[in-house]
């Protein structure tokens, strides 16, 4: 390659996605003065959102989602806006009719659905939305979830991910049920679609039987992208396995950049590149136009949380432990491992060792970010965090959680992309129709017209 060449090559360029919580993360948003209240169950303010994120250019909106109240703890529940909200596909599914560029992707776990309705209504939303929807593949981890599926309690940490793995492979196996030109739809001939490219799946495993095929065409780009979460061990083998972006927390450069060099160094052995998994933490900002202004908008966030409610978020983050009976002043104590998620139970305690934070310090900690990144300060400032971590080996983009919403979104877009763009960091236009696309991504190729052309070349 010559020396214009190289010049010439474009420079590698952040992603962005719009986590939307509601009326905003910090667990008091709702309490904003210019916060939406009733935001989960609100369309319009939903659509407003999407339609902020687009013009900015992010490359998806993302929900996260529980099939349960978040809360069993009656006297914090009452005092949060999370107890009501929209089940996601139903909400993307509309988004995706007032919105042309943006991805739409939805947290459904893998611990109480069944693949063949999971790979229906993903395929399903990206018909809807030309391209454009993502599956973010998480196992559940709360008691509650379970008991409204016939459990009394969770199924062990290791079985939720062995029925992962297994999830992952017969949806991905039904969105093949279709090569992409099978439907010919001809009407002199009368014929409706090429019998030979309908492919039936027939799986047979531990713990599904699953006949196939999917009853909705291929997808406009291959499959929808799977995004996963879990930054466990299994979590991050099953990532490299199948994962096409990586939703993950992180509270310090040094754990980042292990991180992704982790997970990236475990694709080649899948037969993967690594520019194949983008990496995106998640990302807490409080932008001010000064440093004292960001901080002031912050504290003011922090003076409406409710004792009940700091603490109870603080247990249910750390695997589910009752830590009413501790002192809220003393040291955050020595838990056991719990049956829940695992990683952010670690981080936690992780930080609270190194920081040497007591439990109500704690919770005041994580009262916006749950263990992300939290960012207090200028656009300048904001924009010189994410450009260090997006050039020194820690993320190939991040997950912008506002703080409030709608003006925390708004912010970030007027204040921070703006920043973003002129140092050259974050596109100005999107470059494809799809959410592949835009993430640059490769297309999957259909595993059964593939073994189909080995044969052609093979008895050519």
């Amino acid at each position: 390659m010559s020396h214009n060449e190289q010049q010439e090559k474009p420079k590698r360029q952040m992603h962005l996605g719009a986590f939307l919580m509601e009326t905003g993360h910090h667990i008091a948003a709702w309490r904003h003065p210019d916060a939406e209240a009733d935001g989960g169950l609100n369309f319009a303010h939903y659509a407003r959102l999407a339609q902020i994120a687009e013009q900015a250019k992010f490359d998806a909106i993302f929900f996260a989602d529980g099939v349960s109240v978040r809360d069993n703890h009656l006297p914090s529940l009452s005092r949060t806006a999370r107890a009501d909200h929209f089940e996601p596909l139903t909400l993307l599914s509309a988004l995706s009719v007032v919105t042309r560029n943006i991805g739409l992707v939805a947290t459904v776990s893998t611990t109480f659905n069944e693949p063949y309705n999971l790979a229906r209504k993903f395929a399903s939303l990206d018909q809807l939305s030309g391209g454009r929807s993502g599956w973010n593949l998480v196992t559940s981890s709360t008691e509650s979830e379970a008991q409204n599926f016939n459990f009394e309690q969770h199924p062990d940490h290791a079985v939720r991910y062995e029925r992962a793995r297994e999830f992952y492979d017969v949806v991905a196996g039904l969105w093949d049920s279709w090569e992409d030109d099978a439907f010919v739809r001809d009407k002199e001939s009368g014929v409706y679609f090429d019998p030979d490219k309908l492919h039936v799946l027939n799986h047979r495993g531990k713990h599904f039987k699953v006949r196939g095929p999917l009853n909705v065409a291929r997808s406009p780009q291959g499959w929808p992208v799977v995004v996963q979460a879990g930054a466990s061990e299994a979590g991050k083998e099953l990532a490299a396995q199948t994962a096409e972006v990586v939703f993950v927390a992180h509270q310090t450069l040094d754990e980042a950049q292990a991180f992704y060099r982790d997970v990236k160094g475990r694709l080649a052995r899948y037969g993967r590149q690594p520019d194949h998994l983008k990496i995106m933490p998640g990302i807490f900002p409080v932008i001010g136009r000064t440093e004292a202004e960001a901080r002031e908008k912050f504290e003011a966030l922090q003076d409406l949380i409710h004792p009940t409610v700091g603490l109870s978020l603080l247990s249910n983050m750390s695997g589910g432990v009752d830590l009413s009976q501790y002192p809220v002043d003393g040291p955050l104590p020595d838990l056991p491992e719990t049956n829940g998620g695992k990683s952010r139970q670690r981080l936690l305690f992780d930080l609270a060792r190194r920081e040497n934070l007591t439990i109500r310090d704690l919770y005041l900690r994580i009262a916006g970010a749950r263990g992300h990144q939290q960012v207090v300060g200028t656009p300048e400032s904001i924009a010189d965090r994410l450009q260090q971590w997006f050039e020194e080996g820690a993320a190939d983009g991040f997950n912008i959680m506002s703080p409030w919403l709608p003006g925390g979104l708004i912010e970030f877009a007027d204040l921070v992309v703006p920043e973003l763009q002129r140092r050259g960091l974050f596109r100005t236009e999107y470059e494809g129709s799809t959410l592949r696309a835009n993430l640059g991504l490769p297309r999957p190729v259909n595993r059964y017209a593939v073994a189909a052309q080995t044969r052609r070349v093979a008895g050519s």
